[in-house]
């Protein structure tokens, strides 16, 4: 006699083996398995911009999975659109960007916002570029002693464009000004490509910006003239350029430009973001490009980072007791 068996609870079997043999692979699918963005707090040209868009390949490289990056740019807010972006995003991997001091350090400071450098998990720092002052290289101003002459003759006159209000770029302007009893003219603009659009163009007197930012803009054919480096001593980039130290102006000031996450990153991959990004940082390619850049290089970890925020808040905060900069 012919027994009829239902095929239901080996089908159900099947697919159940099928499932649980799918399950860990899905849920265990290699990072990052689309796109990441990785958020420009300025526009287009500027300093940070063009080392995102240098280093982009090396992390995309060290990732592997074939990990792709996009840059976005934010700009606008001193920095603090950008800051905010990434901020807010979920911490899933998928949104890093640049994090650049003094700006995402001085906006909290200054006035309310929606983002603090602790809001963070910090992947590794990238770039530690000094700060300077240049003008058109028809300008008669050709020392920092030409320039606090000809400010304190006339007050008001010499305008400065800066990335904006709370920028490295300002309070080195803010600590020119005190160091000589002068008064200037602050122009904040959304990034270093507008600035040097501005001073090209006759629109600005001077242009507050780093050295690199000079050096590339030079090379490209902006006529400029470079004032002085802000470094403790002479840059590797500009051996030639005096600092301002040396030039009687005991003026220190640099700009990190970083890379961060939103706070809340699963621990692998942070871990993968933070190997990826200092292989990146130490590829003998990228070195290279770096330099071709005018980008001087300053790797941090995470920890040495951290270390580096919580100073550097600790001295701007007293800097704003002295010389609050939203009144300038």
């Amino acid at each position: 006699m012919f027994k009829f068996f239902s095929k239901r609870p080996l089908l159900s079997l099947a697919l159940t083996c099928a499932w649980l043999g799918a399950t860990p692979a899905a849920q265990a699918a290699p990072y990052p398995e689309r796109p990441i963005n990785m958020v420009v707090s300025y526009a287009p040209g500027g300093g940070t911009d063009l080392v995102a868009r240098a280093i982009a390949p090396y992390i995309e490289k060290y990732l592997g999975n074939g990990a792709r990056i996009v840059v976005l740019n934010r700009p606008g807010a001193g920095g603090g659109i950008g800051f905010t972006e990434i901020a807010r995003a979920k911490p899933d991997g998928y949104t890093i960007g640049f994090l650049n001091t003094p700006g995402l350090l001085t906006v909290p400071i200054e006035r309310t916002s929606n983002f603090h450098w602790k809001d963070f998990d910090l992947i590794g720092n990238i770039i530690d570029d000094p700060d300077s002052f240049a003008v058109n290289e028809s300008s008669p101003i050709k020392t920092l002693k030409d320039l606090a002459e000809y400010a304190k003759k006339n007050p008001g006159a010499v305008t400065v464009g800066t990335t904006g209000v709370g920028s490295d770029d300002h309070l080195a302007m803010l600590l020119f000004e005190k160091y000589t009893g002068t008064k200037m003219n602050h122009v904040p603009y959304k990034g270093a490509g507008e600035v040097r659009g501005a001073i090209a163009s006759h629109q600005i007197m001077m242009a507050a910006m780093n050295v690199g930012e000079v050096m590339a803009y030079k090379k490209g054919g902006t006529l400029l003239r470079d004032l002085g480096s802000m470094s403790e001593k002479r840059t590797d980039l500009a051996p030639e350029l005096a600092t301002f130290k040396e030039q009687g102006y005991n003026i220190i000031m640099s700009s990190l430009r970083g890379i961060g996450a939103p706070k809340g990153l699963p621990t692998d991959i942070s871990r993968k973001l933070i190997d990826a990004v200092q292989k990146a940082v130490t590829d003998p390619e990228f070195q290279t490009l770096a330099h071709k850049l005018f980008t001087p290089i300053r790797y941090l970890a995470p920890a040495e980072y951290k270390t580096e925020m919580e100073q550097a808040e600790r001295d701007f905060q007293a800097f704003w007791k002295e010389t609050p900069w939203s009144e300038k």
